[in-house]
């Protein structure tokens, strides 16, 4: 498993209560690379000297948008964006996901809960023993779905044969499905699988992974054929595209 000693985690909030608060309860759970902002400037400073590998965001700072800084952060590295913020409407929700943050936490929120978020994170990431055979006669670790096809050795979704660009947390689920195809899972199944906590996500934050990836490998987004929605039960990913 990856050492908690090694992973960087940046802060960036204009509250120094919750900068030092989130310092002292990541510390104990093993961080040791914590480093802090806030604002803007500050923040894209700091991901271009230590390229952290997760960032704990507020969205209202000083002198921009949160929502406005991920596509700045990523152009130097491709961290793991967790949102932390008191705007807490399905609409801003929505948005944050829609411009590519991995997790949405309100405030007030449980430091603990933030520690227990990041470490499932972490546990996601690491190499597993696989659940499922690939299809039979393609490379180990790929998954293949008619004109789509996931890499897991190499973190790839190939759709019609070109590479696709997909977040880390969307990928996660789109392979968790292919893992297990025709397989009914629930809203609160795939946060605790993918998120791992313990089903503690709302609706919104599973909706809106699923449209990400429909809108990546389905023809149509609006009208799926290979993701399905299962009315009353949850989701599943089929092996071929049905007609409905």
């Amino acid at each position: 498993m990856t050492s908690l000693s090694d992973i960087k985690i940046a802060i960036v909030d204009d509250e120094p209560s919750i900068v030092t608060m989130l310092q002292m309860v990541l510390r104990r759970e093993g961080f040791q690379q914590l480093y802090a902002a806030s604002t803007c400037a500050e923040a894209l400073d700091l991901a271009k000297r230590e390229v952290p590998d997760i960032v704990l965001l507020d969205i209202m700072l000083p002198d921009g948008s949160g929502l406005e800084l991920i596509s700045k952060l990523r152009e130097f590295g491709n961290p793991h964006i967790f949102f932390l913020t008191a705007k807490a409407s399905d609409l801003d929700v929505l948005r944050g996901f829609a411009m590519g943050g991995d997790d949405y936490i309100t405030k007030p929120f449980n430091p603990l809960e933030v520690a227990a978020r990041i470490l499932a994170r972490i546990r996601r990431l690491e190499p597993e023993a696989p659940t499922a055979s690939p299809v039979k006669g393609s490379q180990p670790g790929v998954f293949r779905f008619g004109r789509f096809a996931v890499n897991e050795a190499e973190g790839e979704l190939i759709v019609e044969g070109q590479p696709v660009p997909c977040p880390a947390q969307v990928f996660q689920l789109l392979l968790h499905f292919c893992k297990f195809p025709g397989i009914v899972f629930s809203k609160t199944q795939l946060y605790d699988k993918v998120w791992g906590i313990n089903g503690q996500g709302d609706d919104s934050t599973v909706m809106v992974h699923i449209r990400r990836i429909r809108e990546r490998i389905e023809i149509d987004p609006g009208n799926p054929k290979l993701l399905l929605t299962v009315r009353g039960l949850g989701y599943k990913l089929v092996k071929e595209p049905q007609e409905r």
